[in-house]
């Protein structure tokens, strides 16, 4: 399952005092996170079929809030900031579409 290695990755990358520069980084912190988070959404919820949308949104949301938290700590030398949360629960609700249409789609093909 792809979605415990991108987590693992989005976490790490969220708490490095100076993370690695990305080709994307010209595209905005704002950006990263939404990347991060539709990903997560759309891996969890390929990953899980029968857990509810709704769950999976409120759980992954929390994890963005908890990487928020994590970066007001003074020595990890990261700015926190409620927008990034925002900008992590926005994806994580437009990653829910495509989850919403493969379910459909696999519903589809298990009842022919």
């Amino acid at each position: 399952m792809a979605f415990w290695p991108a987590l693992i990755f989005a976490l790490v990358m969220a708490v490095l005092p100076k993370p690695p520069e990305l080709p994307t980084d010209n595209l905005g912190d704002k950006f990263h996170h939404m990347l991060a988070f539709f990903t997560l959404t759309v891996l969890a919820g390929a990953g899980w079929p029968r857990f509810s949308m709704v769950r999976l949104a409120l759980w992954l949301s929390l994890v963005g809030a908890g990487i928020e938290l994590a970066q007001a700590i003074p020595a990890l030398h990261r700015m926190a900031d409620w927008r990034d949360w925002v900008a992590d629960t926005g994806a994580i609700l437009a990653g829910l579409l495509p989850v919403a249409v493969l379910r459909h789609l696999n519903r589809r093909s298990g009842s022919a």
